[in-house]
This record gives structure tokens, C-alpha cells and sequence, in this order.
């Protein structure tokens, strides 16, 4: 059963830095590629970024090109996610899900997520 736990939420000042981790267990961690999405108050599920699993090659989406890493520890089954130059509308609950785009936002294998607050 895959299992996917976020962690790293909490609240930062516009500017400021967090990061993310998930936990994931039940699957084969190494060789998956994996998604972080976030849904915004009263908003859909919105797709973050990608890393697959071949070379740990790198995907962000528009919003967060150039503020935001995305990691993997395939060592401790742990995927990241840095977050840097926060905005307020980076607010969102943030979701790890196993998987590259289209199954991180249409699938099940989802964490419960972690909220992010981004407000002075």
C-alpha cells in the first residue's frame, strides 16, 4: 500500500523559506517518479513539480521556476521540496503524490498534505 506522509508546513513571512518532506513507504521509492501539487484556498489542485526517478531530472511549473527545488533521497525514501521566495500566493495545502503530472493531480496516491501559510 503506498503510503505518503508531508511534514514542513507552517507559516512564513512573504520572502521567507520553507521546506517539505514526504515520507513514503509501501512502494519502490527509487524507481518512481515523483509530484508535489497544492491546492489554494477555494481553488483546484495545481501541479508544483516533478522528478522522475531517471536522473532525478527536474520539472517546476511557471509560478514557482526558479524559487522552488524539488529533491529526492532515494536512500531514506524521502522526497523534498524548497521553497524559497515565498509569496502569499504560495498558501496552500501541499500535497507529495507518487507519480508525474497527470497522476499527481488525477490519482489517489496522495499525502495528506501539509498546509503552507505564506502572510506578515
Amino acid at each position: 500500500e503506498v503510503q505518503l506522509v508531508e511534514s514542513g508546513g507552517g507559516l512564513a513571512q512573504p520572502g521567507g523559506s520553507l521546506r517539505l518532506s514526504c515520507a513514503a513507504s509501501g512502494f519502490s521509492f527509487s524507481v518512481s517518479d515523483m509530484s508535489w501539487v497544492r491546492q489554494a484556498p477555494g481553488k483546484g489542485l495545481e501541479w508544483v513539480s516533478t522528478i522522475l526517478s531517471y536522473k532525478s531530472t527536474t520539472y517546476y511549473s511557471d509560478p514557482v521556476k526558479g524559487r522552488f527545488t524539488i529533491s529526492r533521497d532515494n536512500a531514506k525514501n524521502t522526497l523534498y521540496l524548497q521553497m524559497n521566495s515565498l509569496k502569499s500566493e504560495d498558501t496552500a495545502v501541499y500535497y507529495c503524490a507518487k507519480g508525474g503530472i497527470a497522476t499527481a493531480l488525477h490519482g489517489n496516491n496522495r499525502g495528506p498534505g501539509t498546509l503552507v501559510t505564506v502572510s506578515s
